[in-house]
Parts: C-alpha cells; structure tokens; sequence
C-alpha cells in the first residue's frame, strides 16, 4: 500500500496551472497574425468578430464549452470572460462546469502527465487520465459526494440544470469554496446562466442518481433535471436579447443547442434575428457532415447564424483561445458593456 501511495503522489506531482489571460496582451499576436495566412488570419479574424460582439451595445454573448480545455489550463480564461464581462449566458458539457471547475472549487487539482504508464496501472492507482492530464478518482469521487449534497438541500421535482449549477454557485458563495472565483461561483455572483443540456453525462450525475436511489428507497420524492426547461430557458435568454454572438469552444451539444434556440423561438412563433456573430474553434473534421454540429456557414441554411460575421479556427482550443480572449480584455471595450444578468430572469 505505501509503494502505491509513492507511486501515486509521484505521478500527481504537477499540477496543472491555468493561463491568465491579463497577464500578457494578446493583441500583439493577433496583429501579427492578420497580416500572416492560414489558421493564424483565421483566428485573428476571431477575435475581431469576438471584439465586435463584445463592442455592440445591442449583443449578447454566449460562450458554448465543450472537450476539456478547463482540464488543461484554460479554466481561468472562461471565468475570466464571465469576470471582465464579456459572457452573458454559457452553455457547456457537464465535466468543464463539474468534473473540472467545481472539482477544483472544492481544493481539488488536475495534474500534469509527465509520464504515462500504462493505463491499467493508472486504474489501480485510482488516477484517471485526459490525454495528458491526471484526476485523483477518490477526490472526483468527494466532488460527486457534494452534487448529492446539494441536491438532498434542493425542493424535490424537475428543473432545469442551470437552476441546480445556480444552486452549486450559491452554496460555493456561502463559504464552502476551498478555491474562490471559480466560473461557477463567478457566473453565481454576476447573474450570469449555465445549462448543462446533458447534465447527467459527468460526475453531478452520479451524485444525482445516488440521490434519486436514497430518496426512492425511503419513498420520498426526489430532484431529478429537465433538459426541455433548458431549452426553453435559454430560448427566452434569445427572445429577450435579440441581437446574439456565440464564441464556441469545441462543438457538439453545447454548440447546436445554442445554435436551435433561434429555430425554437420561430417555432414558439417569435421572430428572432439569426446570430449574428459567430466563432467557433474546433478540430473536427467536416468530411462526415457533421464537423460537430456543422460549419457555420452550413448552420446559416437551417437559420441558426448569419454568414457576414462568422470564422471556423480549425486549432486546438487550448492554443488559440487565450490568444483571441486576452486581445479582446486589453481593447477593454467589456468595460463599458451592460450588466444583463439573464439568470435573474428566473425564480430559481
């Protein structure tokens, strides 16, 4: 037992340290790369449209998260958009909002891998592995504890998961954040929503299912998250903010359910502009027609975002991203943007 402790604090030896996107100024580079080609002019271009949704005194951004850049260093970058408010809503997979940004506000770390073994030895050590990048299962393990805390606090019945994050935030900003001014407990305190379309798909939902397994053995009522109110919400966030810009991280769930909200105000019978800026940065291929939930381009046939201000960066995300986000923190046109609070539109 005490060699494999050894082993395990010398693998979990390194933690991760997230970038600080006002540390350096990112508008050197993207100045430089929009007179360059390839995908340097493509994420200069980014960051113009990004500028420009940010600068546009009519536009709400949302920031869609997908894959697992907060693992990898760039936590600080999103809560920093939520901070210096450049995002007013954020739609994401549940393990960038839980498995990594509330696992690291309980004190919790992810690690470097500067070695990888083989991954059965990782699995008797109890260390699961992204890429390259470590997460003690036991500490994972308490953070699914807590998502069973938090939602034993909770009134029984559906809701939506942006209501129970707000729910996460709230309890962090309480006092129990071992880490403060992580993006849950940031967007908490600035009124700013999280869904989670497919919530379940990440450690809250072990919690979940263990709290919906108590409560039925006892024959009590239990919380359980309802996807459509996700969509509704966020479809009322479009409504009211007319005017849109959707910064996308990855693709998949996070990104079309963004994209869908302006086909679901048509079919409540709302009239909604398209988004009218857009990026997205992404490896996915299109050759399958798929590209993640499509090209942008591709997604203006269906009516979801307009085609004069949208760039695809095909990089990983980890590369570019704080790149594009520190050049628009120094032009610093956040400072003079609204305060839209779209989460307190509703009562819970």
């Amino acid at each position: 037992m005490t060699d494999m402790s050894n082993r395990k604090a010398e693998l979990l030896a390194n933690p991760i340290h997230h970038i600080d996107i006002t540390e350096f100024d990112g508008r050197e580079l993207i100045d430089s790369w929009e007179k360059m080609s390839f995908t340097s002019r493509d994420a200069a271009r980014a960051a113009r449209i990004l500028q420009a949704a940010v600068a546009d005194p009519d536009c709400s951004v949302i920031l869609t998260l997908a894959g697992s850049t907060s693992a990898g260093g760039c936590m600080h970058v999103w809560r920093d958009m939520v901070r210096h408010n450049m995002v007013d809503a954020i739609v994401s997979t549940g393990a960038s909002i839980v498995d990594m940004d509330f696992f690291e506000a309980l004190g919790f770390k992810h690690y470097q891998a500067r070695e990888i073994p083989d991954d059965r030895e990782l699995r008797d050590l109890y260390i699961d592995r992204i890429y390259d990048t470590y997460i003690d299962e036991e500490e994972l393990q308490a953070c699914d504890h807590v998502t069973q805390e938090i939602a034993d606090m909770l009134e029984p019945g559906p809701r939506s998961s942006r209501s129970y994050i707000k729910a996460m935030g709230k309890w962090l900003s309480e006092g129990n954040a071992k880490k403060q001014g992580s993006l849950v407990q940031e967007c908490y305190e600035h009124g700013v929503p999280i869904f989670c379309p497919a919530f379940s798909d990440c450690s809250a939902g072990f919690g979940l299912v263990k709290h919906q397994v108590e409560r039925m053995k006892a024959n009590k009522p239990y919380l359980s998250i309802d996807s459509v109110a996700d969509f509704r919400e966020l479809t009322d966030i479009k409504i009211k903010a007319g005017t849109t810009g959707l910064f996308m991280v990855g693709g998949g769930v996070p990104k079309n359910f963004a994209q869908d909200t302006v086909v679901c105000a048509e079919i409540l019978g709302e009239e909604v502009p398209m988004h009218a800026y857009a990026v997205q940065i992404t490896v996915a291929d299109v050759r399958d027609g798929a590209c993640s939930s499509s090209t942008l381009k591709e997604a203006c046939s269906w009516g979801k975002v307009d085609v004069a201000l949208e760039q695809m960066v095909y990089a990983e995300a980890s590369t570019v991203a704080p790149v594009i986000v520190s050049d628009v923190y120094h032009r610093r046109a956040w400072e003079n943007r609204p305060r839209h609070r779209y989460g307190d539109m509703f009562k819970d």
